[in-house]
C-alpha cells in the first residue's frame, strides 16, 4: 500500500517513509484523520495518540486524532534523536500507537471520557490499555516491529533497570508477543 492509499494524514517529512509503512498494517484506517505531530517533550512517553479534542464529540466514526512524537527521546542519562532511532524500530513505535488509534475507534464519546478518567488514576488500566495496543498491533501483522522496538528498549545498556522495568509491567513482553506471532500463523494457515 502506498502514499496515495491514506488520505486525511498530516506527516513530518523526516518520518515519512516510516509512517507509511507502519499505516500500510492497518488498511482500515486509509480515511481517518490522523496528524503527526512532534512535540517538545512528552511526559514519561516517547508517544501518544488522543482524539483530537475538536472531534472528540462527533461520532466516532469521524473522530480525528493526533500522534504526538517526541522530537528527543530521553530515557534517564541516554537521548536519542526521534529520527536517529532505527528505522523498523520506530515503524514499531508509530504501529504501537496506531493500535491504540484502533482501540479508541471502538470506543464512544462516553466510553472515551470513561477510558481517559481511568487511564489517569489506574495504573491497572494503564497496564490493560498499553497490553491492548500491542496485541492490535501484532494482530494487522507489525509482530516482527513491535520485537523490534522491546529489544531496542530492554536491551540497550545506557537505559535504567527501572525504566525497563516499566516497560516489562506495562506493555507485552517479547515471549508474549512471540506466541501471538504464532497463534497469528497458525490462524492464517487454518483460514
Amino acid at each position: 500500500m502506498n502514499a496515495k492509499n491514506f488520505k486525511n494524514k498530516v506527516i513530518p517529512k523526516s518520518i515519512e517513509k516510516e509512517t507509511f509503512t507502519a499505516l500500510s498494517y492497518y488498511p482500515e484506517l486509509k480515511d481517518t484523520h490522523i496528524t503527526f505531530q512532534f512535540k517538545k517533550d512528552i511526559k514519561k512517553s516517547t508517544m501518544q495518540a488522543q482524539p483530537r479534542w475538536a472531534s472528540f464529540f462527533k461520532s466516532k466514526k469521524q473522530r480525528a486524532y493526533i500522534i504526538l512524537i517526541s522530537k528527543k527521546v530521553k530515557i534517564d542519562d541516554e537521548t536519542f534523536k526521534i529520527t536517529d532511532v532505527p528505522s523498523d524500530v520506530l515503524i514499531g513505535w508509530l504501529g504501537h500507537e496506531l493500535g491504540h488509534v484502533i482501540d479508541y475507534m471502538e470506543r464512544t464519546n462516553l466510553g472515551m471520557l470513561a477510558f481517559g478518567f481511568k487511564y489517569l488514576y489506574s495504573k491497572s488500566h494503564i497496564q490493560e490499555v498499553e497490553r491492548a495496543a500491542d496485541t492490535y498491533a501484532v494482530a494487522h501483522g507489525m509482530g516482527e516491529y513491535i520485537l523490534k522496538t522491546k529489544d531496542f528498549i530492554l536491551n540497550h545498556a545506557k537505559i535504567s533497570p527501572l525504566y525497563k522495568a516499566r516497560i516489562k509491567k506495562l506493555y507485552l513482553s517479547p515471549e508474549e508477543i512471540m506466541q501471538l506471532i504464532e497463534e497469528r500463523k497458525v490462524e492464517e494457515v487454518e483460514a
